[in-house]
């Protein structure tokens, strides 16, 4: 029988460690690689796993995260149905505690502290 393949897309990890946690940092940077796409399909393409992926824009984000696609892209084998449907019920929840794995690199939350020489 043969192994089913999967993998996992580490877009969002890379654009941290270089600094980039906005979705918004990628938009102009693919333009001036000629990848013309929407603010709501940069979204998708960081946040979530691409089905499609045009071979133009994988090579403007290699160039841009100055990576290779083994780091981009890690082949996997497959999980089984049940682990699926259960990480697609807790996708939301991960993404909102911080999970996606951009963990230690998001950036520092700055305090407000009251001015006490008033």
């Amino acid at each position: 029988m043969t192994a089913k393949l999967d993998y996992r897309w580490h877009l969002r990890e890379l654009m941290a460690t270089r600094g980039m946690f906005s979705t918004t940092d990628l938009g102009p940077l693919l333009v001036e690689r000629g990848i013309q796409l929407s603010a709501s399909q940069i979204y998708r393409l960081v946040v979530e796993k691409p089905e499609r992926l045009s071979l133009k824009t994988l090579m403007a984000l290699l160039d841009i995260l100055d990576c290779t696609m083994d780091e981009l892209i890690e082949p996997v084998a497959a999980a089984g149905a049940t682990r699926s449907r259960k990480a697609a019920g807790s996708g939301a929840s991960g993404r909102a505690s911080g999970g996606g794995g951009v963990g230690s690199f998001r950036p520092k939350r700055a305090r407000i502290v009251p001015d006490s020489s008033s």
